[in-house]
Formats: structure tokens, C-alpha cells, sequence
């Protein structure tokens, strides 16, 4: 398992936040809750094509 740390804004509260991305399997998508707001957040991680990795964060109404 390759663990690497990401920062991420909140799509509901705007505050930056921490979270820590298995990139051994890729693409994936789940959800993990802010840790400030504690709202669902819709994550989904990428690799982008040079050997690193995009997350993108969406809030539950933006997913569809």
C-alpha cells in the first residue's frame, strides 16, 4: 500500500483539510467526512499520467 498525504478543500465549509490517499489502486472514489464540518465529502483520486495523482473533492449535491 503507497499512502500519500493530500490537502483538500472542503466543497461545503471551504476549510483546507488533510487526508491520506492509498495510490495503489487507482482510480478509486468513496466517501470520507470533512473533518471540520463533518458533512460527506465525494472523493475521487486519479493518477495523472506522470506517476503522481489528482484528487478531486465534490459535495454530495455536485455528484451525478
Amino acid at each position: 500500500m503507497f499512502v500519500e498525504e493530500s490537502e483538500i478543500a472542503c466543497p461545503y465549509c471551504g476549510e483546507i483539510i488533510t487526508m491520506f490517499v492509498d495510490t495503489s489502486v487507482l482510480p478509486q472514489e468513496y466517501v470520507e467526512d470533512c473533518q471540520v464540518c463533518c458533512r460527506p465529502i465525494e472523493v475521487a483520486v486519479v493518477g495523472n499520467g506522470s506517476g503522481g495523482f489528482v484528487v478531486t473533492a465534490r459535495d454530495q449535491d455536485e455528484v451525478g
